[in-house]
């Protein structure tokens, strides 16, 4: 038997309490991959979803919870690439990652911010893969269109609006509160609606509709999406915390040329995933923090070197729990955040 770590497994279905500590064997870096002394290892809500039985883990992912962390690299293998041994990095994991250790291709991993500590680069990775891959890559938001995002407080919201409006978007969100809503303002939102007090669909149709509609909340916002949206605009789909099923009269799409589509990260493949860090948007490049460059292509790689080059007004929205061996024998006064979801809450 190989060298053994500990991990949070999850025993049966159930609330915290079914959560263990056990011994489990320390993955090995396979082709691509690099294996990662986990510091910190971010709560999402699908973590919440899979202990309580409601989302099973895809057949090749490690049945531990965890879809981030951050660390140190401790282990290449053959063929990975961008990442060395000894470098701190935070990375999007298909599972594992509530352990002492865990691997995952390179491609996943994010340098951990300047400025940043690896409690708050653990909730980076979940976030950025999922907004970028929905907003810039399937939702093609370019600099100068109007974005609008609901949950505009949650951790996918606020991710949301930092980096439309560092690649040139205008940004609108709505959000259950005044304080939330001041706080989407300072985070870079131009407009945030109360969805309490106000109609959002009126508020985007002053300023001539959305090009682009981040949701996740489904059920009878769809039909209302659709109203907001300027001609030809897209709306991505990324949650349905409303419900997934609502009536809606398809005749609208056809007629002002709208695009509904929507995905999920996990269940795709390593290489889809891989695949994300590869791709390129139609908008503005960041050259300075008060000068951007005209419709010049941005990449995956830019998102990178943005973090890498220290952001220190980076808001990061999330729950980390620390798995250093220090904190382990204190671990059943870390499982508590699980109790519910982490994310999505707007």
């Amino acid at each position: 038997m190989g060298e053994m770590m500990r991990a949070i497994e999850i025993t049966e279905a159930g609330g915290p309490d079914v959560l263990k500590l056990v011994e489990r064997p320390v993955p090995q870096a396979g082709p691509g991959q690099v294996v990662i002394k986990v510091a910190w290892a971010g709560v999402n809500r699908p973590d919440a979803l899979q202990r309580a039985g409601l989302y099973a883990p895809p057949p090749t992912a490690s049945d531990l919870p965890g879809l981030e962390a951050s660390g140190e690299v401790i282990g290449v293998g053959p063929g990975a690439q961008g990442v060395a041994v000894g470098d701190q990095v935070c990375a999007l994991l298909p599972g594992g990652g509530y352990a002492e250790y865990v691997a995952t291709p390179a491609a996943h991993c994010l340098p951990v911010p300047d400025g940043m500590d690896l409690r708050e680069a653990a909730c980076l990775p979940e976030t950025y893969f999922t907004v970028w891959s929905n907003v810039f890559t399937r939702g093609g938001l370019k600099g100068g269109e109007r974005f609008l995002v609901h949950g505009g407080s949650s951790g996918i919201g606020t991710t949301a609006i930092q980096l439309a409006r560092a690649f040139g978007a205008r940004v609108f969100a709505t959000a259950g509160s005044a304080e939330k809503c001041e706080a989407c303002v300072g985070l870079g939102a131009e407009r945030a609606i109360n969805y309490r007090d106000e109609d959002f669909v009126a508020a985007l149709r002053e300023e001539g509709g959305a090009d682009l509609i981040l949701d996740m909340v489904g059920g009878d916002y769809i039909p209302r999406n659709l109203k907001a949206l300027a001609d030809d605009g897209r709306m991505v789909h990324m949650a349905f915390l409303g419900g997934p099923k609502v009536e809606v009269n398809f005749t609208t799409l056809m007629t002002r040329r709208l695009t509904m589509t929507g995905s999920t990260l996990r269940p795709q493949s390593d290489l889809a995933k891989a695949r994300i860090t590869q791709s390129e948007g139609a908008v503005p490049r960041v050259v300075t923090t008060s000068a951007k460059a005209g419709p010049e292509s941005v990449t995956f790689s830019d998102l990178k070197q943005w973090l890498a080059g220290g952001r220190p007004h980076l808001l990061v929205l999330g729950t980390a729990w620390g798995l250093a061996s220090q904190i382990m024998d204190g671990a059943d006064a870390r499982l508590e955040p699980l109790a519910g979801p982490a994310r999505y809450n707007h």
